[in-house]
């Protein structure tokens, strides 16, 4: 975009009053948002009230700041774009919605908001060990039978399913809360940089904006409306998670959760999904089916897909359970047990989870 398109839009959002809906009635009255600040107070007093009419009739304070961070920005790199709902590189999902972004900023690579296939892979900030395995290994197949994941960068849940994309080779694009020149949390930071690398990090936030409390339930619809479906993985009864499956159903895309232990709160808001309607899904293969997909690739030689026969792993169940109940169960003496669990544990097949308990990871 030129200097005076860039401004206009900047100008636009940044005036007090002028949100995206506001924005996008002005839009439809006028055209661009040049023509907007061209009208008459009283023609803008047809669509708007007076207060904003006449707050439209000002230059913001913030604007020649923030045009001047934004020119800068996008001159640093050739993967640093910003898409305007008029652009027909913005992803055609989006101007399905009732509230799409009227600005899209985007690092990385613009084909990955163009692929095909995409599936959003949301979950629990504090999964189980089970939990963000499950999501690595669904995003890791789903990779490999060619969707790109889409997810919110937060810790957990999805961390683990941007981890596993980027295990498969596959695309991937997280939607953040926060201008593109930060990252949040800190912890994906290299994360962050590896999706930029082999997707893309988009967001509707103006540079500088910081990680405020209200972005992320209002990211999260970027995220269902990217997607052609919502698999959710784990989540309480309260959580962003449950609003995005929401988001996505009301958009008519589908919705996915996973069973989880009855005795696990991280299960709760999969089994109220699944309660309303949201498909049981066990794995990568009944997506793909629902999606009229392939089947995914076969995992590389080596890859603990199938439990080996072992007694204590039978024992553990797939149910949190205490050492002292496990010692219960199998007779064993302590030393005996613990070295077996470390064994289970290196090998990846028992997960250790806060209280002592131990649970067993895998599918089998």
């Amino acid at each position: 975009m030129a200097r005076d398109e860039l401004a206009a839009w900047l100008r636009l959002l940044l005036t007090p009053g002028v949100g995206n809906e506001t924005a996008r009635k002005l839009l439809a009255a006028f055209g661009l948002p040049q023509a907007v600040f061209t009208q008459s107070p009283a023609a803008l007093q047809t669509v708007v009230g007076a207060r904003t009419a006449q707050a439209l009739q000002q230059i913001p304070d913030k604007l020649e700041p923030a045009l001047e961070r934004l020119q800068s920005w996008l001159a640093e790199s050739d993967r640093h774009h910003l898409l305007n709902l008029g652009d027909a590189r913005f992803p055609p999902e989006l101007l399905q919605m009732a509230d799409p972004p009227l600005l899209l900023y985007v690092l990385g690579d613009l084909q990955a908001l163009r692929h095909p296939h995409k599936l959003a892979i949301v979950g629990s900030r504090n999964p189980t060990h089970q939990g963000a395995a499950n999501a690595h290994q669904f995003a890791q197949a789903l990779g490999q039978a060619g969707l790109c994941v889409v997810s919110g960068l937060a810790l957990g849940v999805d961390g683990a399913a941007h981890e596993g994309a980027l295990a498969a080779g596959a695309s991937t694009i997280a939607v953040v809360g926060t201008g593109l020149d930060r990252v949040y949390p800190r912890q994906h930071l290299h994360l962050a940089h590896r999706i930029a690398e082999h997707g893309a990090i988009v967001s509707e936030y103006p540079l500088g904006t910081s990680p405020l409390p209200a972005n992320f339930p209002q990211r999260n619809r970027i995220i269902a409306g990217l997607s052609q479906g919502t698999l959710v993985v784990e989540a309480a009864l309260q959580s962003g998670s449950l609003i995005t499956a929401r988001l996505a159903a009301e958009q008519g895309r589908e919705v996915f959760a996973i069973p989880g232990s009855i005795h696990a709160p991280q299960s709760r808001g999969c089994h109220a999904l699944i309660r309303q309607g949201a498909k049981l899904v066990e794995s990568a293969q009944d997506i793909l089916e629902d999606l009229r997909m392939g089947t995914p690739a076969v995992p590389e030689e080596g890859s603990p897909t199938e439990p080996p026969a072992d007694d204590l792993l039978d024992a553990l169940g797939h149910d949190p359970v205490s050492l002292d109940a496990l010692q219960a169960r199998t007779g064993l003496d302590t030393a005996t047990l613990q070295a077996r669990l470390l064994e289970l544990e290196l090998d990846g097949w028992v997960g250790r989870l806060p209280g002592g308990l131990l649970q067993r990871l895998g599918q089998g």
